[in-house]
């Protein structure tokens, strides 16, 4: 390993270089430790590394001692969960995930609905039950990777963080949807968003960094815009819709955000964050991320429409983008995905940076990924 700085003036700006294998079979470790199955423990590990190999590093390891753990120490998550089948009409299940850990639980729903896509063409399964499945775009390209379309949703549970667009209660989570397709060799499209302009892990990282956040991110009790990150957990800040304002299309994000509770909690019956609780207390965020709802669709289009050339339109389509001509002095045209796939390569071969106060965190937990200790991947 080596250790890197970026920055002098503070050591939260110096990164640790971690092998990627190494860091896997750290978490690996650590989950089989507090009671989940080993082959669910791995699964759990890629979900947790996909965040910080894909560059989003607010839904990597930083997310292990602020809500992995935390949800197994408290019994909040079931380690040893058995997630059960309560309706299966063949393309489509719901299950219950009996408070599984996210991290595996969503993967192993969309490997079942990869599967109802190979005998029906579509394969849907609803989860309710759950908790905090990571990001929502490691588990739809798990349905790319099989050559088909996949859709993931998730809602926050009884947790509520942003406000509806002129009210004064939070009512909604940040309500992730992602998108992926096959598109050219090595870079998969892959959507991954949250419905809101940022998830409440970028908000954490900034304040953790010391660093604003962009005019646009949060807003104040009166609408008005706040670049202190830390004013967000003090209860003095709320997130904003993609959109950001009536002129410019908050409707947009806003209601990507009721579509998302529609599809991951109410087909599922999981909790909702728009209720009668949601108009109790103060109207700051408020409640928890308890009984969350997935969505996650399967499509394979070559079941649909026999005889489709799945390959070569996605070629086609993706390749047009890509050869887009870029304004005078620009970079290459892309499209989602292709960044976070050069920089999970990059990282597979070379390590994975971690913030030096993340990576003390990590041996402060016994980890063996201290510097010196293996040779990065």
């Amino acid at each position: 390993m080596t250790v890197s700085t970026a920055s002098s003036a503070t050591s939260d700006h110096a990164s640790v270089l971690v092998g990627h294998a190494e860091l896997h079979a750290a978490l690996t470790g650590l989950f089989t430790g507090h009671g989940i199955p080993a082959p669910r423990a791995r699964l759990a590990a890629d979900a947790l590394c996909h965040g910080d190999l894909a560059g989003l590093d607010s839904h990597g390891v930083f997310n292990l001692t602020r809500l992995y753990l935390p949800l197994l120490e408290s019994g909040r998550c079931d380690p040893r969960a058995e997630p059960r089948t309560v309706t299966d009409l063949g393309a489509c299940a719901v299950v219950d995930a009996r408070r599984a850990l996210g991290l595996w639980a969503a993967a192993e729903a969309m490997d079942d609905a990869v599967a109802r896509a190979r005998r029906h063409g579509v394969g849907l399964v609803s989860v309710r039950g759950a908790t905090h499945l990571g990001c929502a775009g490691f588990h739809a390209v798990r349905a790319a990777h099989a050559g088909m379309i996949g859709v993931v949703a998730s809602n926050c549970g009884g947790q509520r963080i942003a406000r509806p667009p002129g009210g004064a209660v939070a009512m909604l989570g940040t309500n992730p949807l992602s998108v992926a397709a096959p598109a050219l060799d090595g870079h998969p499209f892959l959507l991954d968003m949250s419905t809101t302009v940022a998830p409440t892990g970028r908000v954490r990282v900034a304040a953790r960094r010391g660093a604003p956040v962009p005019a646009g991110w949060l807003e104040d009790a009166a609408g008005n815009p706040v670049t202190d990150p830390s004013a967000f957990d003090r209860g003095e800040a709320f997130l904003r819709w993609l959109g950001g304002t009536a002129e410019t299309g908050v409707h947009k994000g806003y209601g990507l955000g009721i579509a998302v509770e529609l599809l991951a909690a109410v087909v599922s019956g999981a909790a909702v964050g728009p209720s009668p609780a949601a108009l109790e207390g103060d109207g700051r965020p408020h409640g928890r991320d308890d009984g969350i709802g997935f969505f996650l669709l399967a499509i394979a289009p070559e079941v649909l429409s026999p005889g489709t050339d799945v390959v070569g339109s996605t070629r086609s389509l993706f390749g047009a983008l890509v050869d887009c001509p870029p304004v005078p002095g620009g970079a290459p045209v892309r499209y989602p995905g292709w960044r976070e796939a050069e920089l999970a390569a990059e990282r597979r071969r070379d390590g994975i940076p971690l913030p030096e106060h993340l990576y003390r965190e990590l041996a402060d937990l016994g980890l063996p990924v201290g510097p010196g200790s293996g040779n990065p991947r």
